[in-house]
Formats: C-alpha cells, structure tokens, sequence
C-alpha cells in the first residue's frame, strides 16, 4: 500500500513539473511575440522607406547606369 501511494506521489510532481515548464513556454512564446510587435511598430518606417527604394530602384533599372545609385 505505502509503495502505491509513493508512485501516486510521484506522478503528481512529475505532472507538476511538466506543467511549470508548460507555462513557461508559453511566458516565452508571449515575450517573443512581443518582441516582433515592437521591432515591427520601431522599424516600420525603415522598412516601408527600403521597400519604396528598392521598387524605385526596379522601375528605373532599364536606364543608365549611375555610379552611387542602386
């Protein structure tokens, strides 16, 4: 009987450590998705300029070469 109830005993730590580590992943999942919120919302502007830069650098490319350019 002891040795039941020890295995019973146990089993819920070995649950509850499997749950501690549960929450943490997602703790890190809400960290990390934050992250790309704010590096999105820091860097949107820099983004959009490069963007527009790029597709301007596409239209014009059928004419002349300039040094510096794209």
């Amino acid at each position: 009987m002891n040795t039941f109830i020890l295995r019973i005993l146990a089993s819920m730590q070995n649950r509850e450590r499997g749950q501690t580590l549960a929450e943490y992943g997602l703790i890190m999942a809400v960290i990390a998705v934050a992250i790309v919120l704010v590096a999105g919302i820091a860097f949107r502007t820099a983004v959009i300029n490069s963007f527009q830069a790029a597709t301007k650098c596409l239209q014009d490319a059928g004419g002349p070469v300039v040094a510096g350019g794209c």
